[in-house]
């Protein structure tokens, strides 16, 4: 496995590699199983992976967590060594957004309901580091997780509007054995409140059996998701959705491909959490 720092470096290795098929998982580091499950699935399709480490300072609000964020530089280079992805990318900060940087990129409508909402200049920060690591690494495939459901949207929509030469690949999100969504976040989480936050998933689980069972009223649908998350101790719901999967929509009855979301505060913690379901 390689390590390149410099945005000089990793063009010169690329252009090294101009005839390979090159898988892409751009990453902010804090690497659990499902950015391992996101490089074996690069490593089953591409003859190349490169992986980035890369703490975006765009999309954190400057009351988030951006100081707080975990970045347990030597053991995600193990897990990437491990992995057997080909190269490693870490570009400085001070490289990446030099001094006179001014150019943003920001994906409208999608970007507007839920997180965006919620988290105001968040999706124009994913979208900027994203274009630029797209554009910079110029992979033939980028492999995303669908735990972060809308940004997963507002990537593939900047692909297709800026005429990008990737294809984004969705991968399924990975769960603990009682179904908490795998996140870097969930370190932060005490005892009991980790115990609280599977809790999240069965609400969503909730949500998909009654569909199964006929429900389609979506005040009803998102009722009983709320009544799961209610009776979790010190849990605050942000909001709880249910929406058209292709563009966020609320919806006020079900039908068609339906994603159904939910964002929760637990202490100082934030989850974000969805399933989609296909009526």
């Amino acid at each position: 496995m390689r390590i390149i720092r410099s945005i000089h470096g990793y063009q010169a290795w690329r252009r090294q590699h101009e005839n390979e098929e090159i898988g892409f998982v751009p990453t902010m580091g804090a690497l659990h199983e499902g950015h391992l499950s996101l490089i074996r699935r690069a490593r089953k399709h591409c003859s190349k992976v490169v992986v980035s480490i890369f703490v975006n300072p765009l999309q954190f609000a400057p009351t988030e967590d951006l100081s707080r964020y975990p970045r347990p530089v030597k053991s995600d280079q193990q897990l990437c060594r491990e992995a057997g992805i080909d190269l490693l990318f870490r570009p400085s900060h001070e490289e990446f957004y030099p001094e006179d940087f001014q150019t943003s990129v920001k994906v409208n409508r999608l970007s507007q309901r839920w997180e965006g909402e919620a988290r105001p200049t968040h999706f124009e920060g994913v979208a900027t580091v994203v274009t630029k690591l797209l554009c910079l690494v110029r992979p033939h495939r980028a492999f995303f997780g669908q735990k972060d459901y809308q940004q997963l949207l507002v990537i593939k929509q900047l692909v297709r509007d800026l005429n990008l030469a990737t294809t984004i690949v969705r991968c399924p999100t990975i769960r603990e054995s009682d179904g908490l969504a795998l996140s870097s976040r969930n370190r932060y989480l005490s005892a009991s409140e980790r115990m609280q936050a599977a809790g999240v998933s069965v609400a969503l689980r909730q949500g998909k059996q009654a569909i199964r069972l006929g429900k389609r009223q979506v005040s009803t649908i998102e009722r009983d998701m709320k009544k799961v998350l209610g009776k979790l101790k010190g849990l605050d719901i942000e909001y709880v959705a249910v929406c058209d999967a292709h563009n966020l929509e609320p919806l006020t009855n079900a039908k068609g491909s339906i994603v159904l979301l939910a964002a929760v505060r637990l202490g100082h913690v934030r989850l974000i959490d969805n399933m989609l379901v296909k009526v």
